[in-house]
């Protein structure tokens, strides 16, 4: 049976992060404080400094791959516990589970817990946003008779939508009007069970 972690969004730990997890436990604790510290920043936006990380990792005789994955392995676990608003305490808990020495969960979760609600802020600001909707106009047009419909009437549906300046228009059929409707009502209905 799989573990479940807070800091994953309760799922188990990512396999290359439990590999990582060895890696990390190499660097002196008040070594991954700074890093940790490195790490967030570059994620707040500044660039990440590979060369003042290799000069803090020197003693631990690691290589320039294996520092390049701590520091994917420290973004990966500060990334997800913000993002599944991990508060300190548990994430410090979920990493000692995962083998990572109290010392380090300590030095990388007092840097996280002073900077979470900033690192979620910076997060939110780079999440994918679609603009809002400026305006919907729609008709539905019923044709008497065509060489298109085999019944007496058919019905089409306009749709004029403006969004960021930018207008489309576009017509519909009856049938892929209720296809439409369909998944639209199927997408919404997923959406409000994945924030339950």
């Amino acid at each position: 049976r799989k573990m479940r972690f807070k800091c994953f969004g309760d799922l188990d730990a990512p396999d290359w992060i439990l590999a990582e997890i060895s890696v990390l436990s190499r660097i002196s604790s008040v070594r991954m404080k700074l890093i940790v510290s490195q790490v967030i920043s570059s994620l707040k936006g500044q660039p990440m400094d590979y060369a003042k990380v290799a000069k803090l990792t020197a003693d631990a005789g690691l290589e320039a791959s294996e520092i390049k994955a701590a520091v994917a392995a420290l973004e990966h676990i500060l990334v997800s516990a913000a993002k599944y608003n991990c508060d300190d305490s548990a994430l410090e808990n979920e990493l000692q589970q995962l083998g990572l020495p109290r010392e380090h969960t300590i030095s990388l979760c007092r840097p996280y817990k002073d900077q979470k609600e900033s690192l979620r802020e910076s997060l939110a600001k780079k999440t994918l946003k679609l603009p809002g909707l400026d305006d919907v106009k729609w008709r539905v047009e019923a044709t008497l008779g065509s060489s298109l419909c085999n019944d007496l009437t058919c019905a089409s549906a306009h749709f004029q939508i403006s969004t960021a300046g930018t207008e489309v228009a576009f017509e519909l059929s009856e049938e892929k009007l209720r296809v439409l409707h369909h998944e639209l009502l199927a997408a919404k209905a997923l959406l409000e069970s994945s924030t339950q």
